[in-house]
């Protein structure tokens, strides 16, 4: 399928990939601390060199899967269409990228649970998600013909990053496991409805 990248765009994507996941399962494998980037580079078969022109840090390759999804979010937004309504394309487009029905791969979910776990990981899925959040507000406030420095679209940015934290919090929690899709399904819809209080007895 065309998705309108050249060849050089491709091996630098693909080469971004297995940079991320090789430091993705070392750190699962052998703990954060226990990493170094010749050692990521080495797994993905680049030199130390190459993956500094990548990333300025194990944090940031470990993370930047999670933080391309969010992004690549946004992008699904923008091509919604137009006349669609505005929570109906943001559901949309976050279940787009949150996969299948199906159990993720148990070394992504192990990677998961370090992300959530670990300080500098954390800190890291913080600083991006602060740029990617503001992004999505764009694409929101585009959408709605407001200013991005208006509430709305901010609020509604944070409010979708919120939704998709605690689905994947309570995803990685779960026991017995339970899939991703759903869980983000029912905390989108849930934000969508104004979060109405649950019935009780």
């Amino acid at each position: 399928m065309d998705d309108g990248m050249g060849l050089r765009e491709r091996k630098k994507l693909e080469t971004r990939q297995a940079l991320s996941w090789a430091a993705l399962r070392l750190a699962v494998e052998r703990g954060l601390e226990n990493v170094l980037v010749e050692d990521i580079a080495a797994a993905a078969g680049v030199s130390a060199r190459t993956f500094n022109n990548y990333f300025s840090s194990k944090a940031e390759a470990i993370t930047w899967r999670h933080v391309d999804r969010v992004r690549r979010l946004t992008a699904q937004v923008r091509l919604r269409p137009r006349e669609e309504p505005l929570w109906e394309a943001i559901t949309e487009a976050v279940l787009a990228e949150f996969g299948s029905e199906a159990e993720p791969q148990p070394e992504w979910t192990a990677g998961v649970r370090l992300m959530v776990s670990e300080p500098a990981l954390i800190g890291e899925l913080s600083r991006a998600g602060t740029e990617i959040e503001r992004e999505l507000a764009r694409a929101i406030a585009e959408r709605t013909g407001t200013d991005v420095e208006q509430l709305y679209p901010r609020l509604v940015a944070a409010s979708v990053g919120a939704a998709i934290q605690v689905a994947t919090d309570r995803w990685v929690h779960a026991d017995p496991p339970v899939p991703l899709k759903p869980l983000v399904r029912e905390a989108i819809t849930q934000v969508a409805a104004g979060l109405p209080e649950p019935n009780t007895p």
